[in-house]
């Protein structure tokens, strides 16, 4: 997940340099923290349906074959109410879902066949084929590869040349987490990859994108970087490209935090979140609330709930991200999530997607996220 920088009509996560204009998705009727799932959409089967003190979503998406794992929203630029999230179904016979902004399965559009694809992100104005592309790239973790499809067609953008880890032993290239990032001073883009196993430094990897000359896409090895505990494992990673920093989660350790730009070194700046999780740190999210201001999101998710930071710091701790509060949600053992700011139909002031292990995303107003007097 990548976060852009201002634009006109509010704040984008996971918009890249072709749309600077800002985010949001998902149509839903009614439904105020408490409250049930959208109509027209059946409620999730959740452990914690009975929990009325949880917030509740508003739109829960029809059910994936195997197992969610990670979403991302694509806005599209034209037309807000056709904007989509996509999402990865976890398994062998694994499959990369679009939904519409009710939580329908898009016909035609979910890419089948893809081995345990992990998590997604999504990417703006790339340019391909001499034309600004938006797209997806999944990890494939059975073999150690990214995909690539464009948006909104879903057409296949990779020639079965996207190999990250390369080099390594089998067994530390099975890629987990992606975020992608775009450079503001030119525009440049690049991935950053996180995997199932891996060193205590150099965990993570970072490629370049561009074109291939064939109007497909092709990327070149950047750096390695990264700590870890060694604890458990590192998957989920977010990018603000607004502010150029790197966050990922060292689970049962905490949130780190780096320099997204390759050129300004690999120097760990920040280890935040060490407290008050049950168990594993997992998906990140960031929500803008104006120029560098805002909120990290974390999933803690042996709690189902999601601890918010703030997203900037101080003259004195410019790495300080102090905790504003931590909400409890029916997205039970909350893996992956997405956040934009724009507002849609149904999503005043954005709109907050979160996998559950119902094999279902579900959609969230921020509002009832942030709670009374947040912004």
């Amino acid at each position: 997940m990548d976060l852009l920088r201002p634009g006109r009509a509010g704040w984008a996560v996971g918009v890249m340099a072709g749309w600077l204009g800002l985010t949001g998705c998902s149509v839903g009727t009614g439904g105020s923290a408490g409250s049930g799932a959208a109509a027209g959409v059946s409620a999730p089967a959740s452990k914690l349906a009975a929990d009325s003190a949880r917030v509740r979503p508003v739109v829960v998406t029809q059910p994936v074959r195997h197992d969610t794992d990670d979403p991302a929203i694509w806005l599209n630029p034209t037309d807000p109410a056709g904007s989509l999230i996509v999402g990865t179904d976890k398994d062998t016979d694994g499959a990369l879902y679009v939904f519409d902004l009710h939580g329908h399965e898009v016909p035609g559009k979910t890419v089948r066949g893809l081995k345990r694809p992990n998590n997604v992100d999504v990417a703006y104005g790339l340019k391909l084929g001499g034309r600004p592309t938006d797209f997806v790239l999944v990890t494939e973790r059975e073999t150690g590869k990214l995909r690539a499809f464009s948006l909104p067609d879903m057409r296949p953008l990779d020639r079965d040349n996207l190999d990250v880890f390369v080099g390594d032993a089998a067994g530390e290239r099975l890629p987990m987490g992606i975020a992608m990032y775009t450079r503001p001073t030119d525009g440049a883009m690049f991935a950053v990859v996180s995997r199932k196993t891996g060193p205590k430094t150099g965990y993570l990897a970072e490629y370049g994108l561009g074109d291939d000359g064939t109007g497909h896409l092709k990327f070149t090895s950047e750096r390695r970087f990264g700590a870890f505990s060694g604890q458990k494992e590192i998957e989920s990673v977010a990018v603000d490209s607004e502010l150029g920093f790197i966050y990922y989660s060292d689970e049962g350790v905490g949130v780190r935090q780096y320099y997204a730009d390759p050129a300004r070194g690999n120097a760990e700046l920040a280890l935040f979140a060490r407290t008050g999780f049950t168990e594993d740190h997992e998906g990140i999210s960031i929500y803008p609330t104006g120029p560098g201001t805002g909120y990290l999101v974390v999933s803690d998710q042996g709690a189902s709930a999601f601890h918010l930071f703030r997203r900037e710091g101080s003259a004195a701790q410019p790495f300080a991200h102090p905790e504003v509060r931590m909400v409890r949600t029916a997205a039970h053992l909350s893996d992956g999530s997405d956040v934009t700011s724009r507002a849609l139909p149904g999503f005043p002031r954005g709109l907050f997607v979160a996998m559950a292990d119902d094999r279902t995303f579900q959609y969230y107003r921020w509002e009832d996220i942030i709670g009374p007097g947040g912004r």
